[in-house]
C-alpha cells in the first residue's frame, strides 16, 4: 500500500492551556514537533497539519508539511477534519493517518503498526472508544466531509465494517490541554531518554 496522507490536527484554541500550545516547550521540543517526528520516524513522508489563522511558530522547522488553514475552528474539530478529508481527496490518497497535534507521547513503533493494519483502523481509546491516531479509508470521505461540531471523528469509525482496533501503549494517548499536562509530558519524554 502507497503511504497514507498523513495529517495532523493542529488548529485548536487552547482556551484551557491558556497560550498556543503547540509551540510550548516540553523536553526541549515544541509540543508540535513530537508529533511530526514520530510520523518521520515511522517512515512516512510529510503531510499536512491543519492550522487555525495563526500558523504555530513550530512548523517554521517543518518547511515540508503543508499547512490546511482553517478559518473557523471555534466550529470544532469536525471542521479541521472536514478539511483534512478534502484534501486528502485532493491528493488521490487512499488512506487519510490523523493525529493531533497535542498528544508528544505518540510512538512511532506505535504508528507502523496502526499502518500494517488495513484502513480503516483505530486506536481504542481511554473510554473504550474508537479515536485517533486514525488510518481512515477513501471510502470514509464524504462522510468525514459532513461532520459537524466538536467531536472527532470516533462515531464514524465506529459504524465502519471491518474496522481493526488496537490498544495505545500506556500513557501514549495523554494529550496537552492545560500546563500541569505539559510537565508530566515532559518527565516521561526525558525518562524516555528522547528529550
Amino acid at each position: 500500500m502507497d503511504s497514507p496522507f498523513t495529517v495532523i490536527l493542529g488548529a485548536g484554541l487552547s482556551r484551557r492551556f491558556g497560550a498556543p500550545k503547540l509551540d510550548a516547550q516540553c523536553a526541549g521540543q515544541a509540543v508540535g514537533s513530537w508529533v511530526l517526528r514520530a510520523v518521520s520516524a515511522a517512515g512516512l513522508p510529510p503531510g499536512a497539519v491543519v492550522v487555525g489563522p495563526e500558523v504555530p511558530h513550530f512548523l517554521n522547522e517543518w518547511q515540508s508539511w503543508l499547512r490546511l488553514q482553517n478559518p473557523e475552528p471555534e466550529a470544532g474539530l469536525s471542521s479541521s477534519i472536514a478539511i483534512a478529508a478534502r484534501a486528502a481527496a485532493a491528493q488521490g490518497s487512499d488512506a487519510m493517518l490523523v493525529l493531533l497535534g497535542d498528544m508528544p507521547l505518540v510512538e512511532p513503533d506505535f504508528l507502523r503498526g496502526l499502518l500494517a493494519a488495513a484502513a480503516p483502523a483505530a486506536t481504542i481509546q481511554d473510554d473504550g472508544r474508537p479515536g485517533v491516531p486514525a488510518l481512515l479509508s477513501r471510502a470514509m470521505y464524504p462522510a468525514l466531509r459532513n461532520l459537524e461540531g466538536d467531536r472527532g471523528a470516533g462515531k464514524l469509525l465506529a459504524q465502519q465494517p471491518g474496522l481493526t482496533c488496537l490498544d495505545a501503549p500506556s500513557g501514549m494517548l495523554m494529550d496537552i490541554d492545560r500546563p500541569q499536562d505539559l510537565a508530566r509530558a515532559e518527565m516521561i519524554l526525558s525518562s524516555r531518554g528522547t528529550a
